[in-house]
């Protein structure tokens, strides 16, 4: 009875996040987002480590932050704490390294993430992933990846997956379309935060 309840409850949130084009993050943490407090909670974190990551964010690629923390922590260390925090990343663009750093992944996944490329939407990574593995670990594995959000065409919801997003820069992001470059966008929206800010939600979106 509890293990068909657990699957009910799993087969929701797919379907929840099925239109949201960045993962749900369940209890992952996003170094780009978290307080120094949440940050020294973590596996193998200390004061100099988590005020290296504070300096340095926000990380465009995964590989920046691991290059940055493999100068203190083994890579035992490393792999245990990407299971508590992670710069998640694109299926489109994302290289075999950074895939691989995903906690649980291997060569075969690997091949699997690359073999469905494309992707146009998080649902699509939901349809083939999951044909490999049960719904607990593709929610897992989604917490990881994200799919860029279009500008022009994102739904609400599209946006307001991105972290960090709200519903003031949800209306701010749809207040200048069409968006026709992505200068456009860099302009629009650094009239509302700062440089790193507007770089870090870069990653999200596409005109594409």
């Amino acid at each position: 009875m509890i293990q068909t309840i657990t699957s009910i409850i799993l087969v929701l949130v797919l379907w929840g996040s099925a239109s949201a084009q960045v993962g749900r993050a369940e209890g992952l943490v996003n170094p780009d987002l978290a307080s120094e407090k949440e940050l020294l909670a973590l596996p193998h974190m200390n004061p100099t480590i988590v005020k290296s990551i504070v300096e340095h964010r926000p990380f465009f690629r995964m590989t920046d932050l691991n290059s940055l923390l493999a100068k203190s922590l083994s890579k035992e260390q490393l792999a245990e704490l990407y299971g508590k925090m992670f710069v998640q990343i694109n299926l489109n663009t994302a290289s075999e390294e950074e895939i691989l750093m995903i906690p649980g992944t291997g060569k075969r996944m690997l091949r699997e993430f690359l073999e469905y490329r494309p992707y146009k939407m998080l649902a699509q990574f939901h349809k083939e992933i999951g044909k490999y593995v049960n719904d607990k670990e593709l929610a897992r594995l989604e917490q990881y990846v994200f799919v860029p959000v279009n500008l022009n065409t994102a739904s609400d919801e599209d946006i307001l997956s991105i972290p960090g997003t709200g519903k003031r820069m949800l209306r701010e992001f749809k207040e200048y379309r069409p968006y026709t470059n992505i200068e456009q966008f860099r302009k629009e929206i650094g009239k509302y935060v700062d440089r790193k800010e507007v770089a870090r939600l870069e990653r999200y979106v596409t005109l594409n």
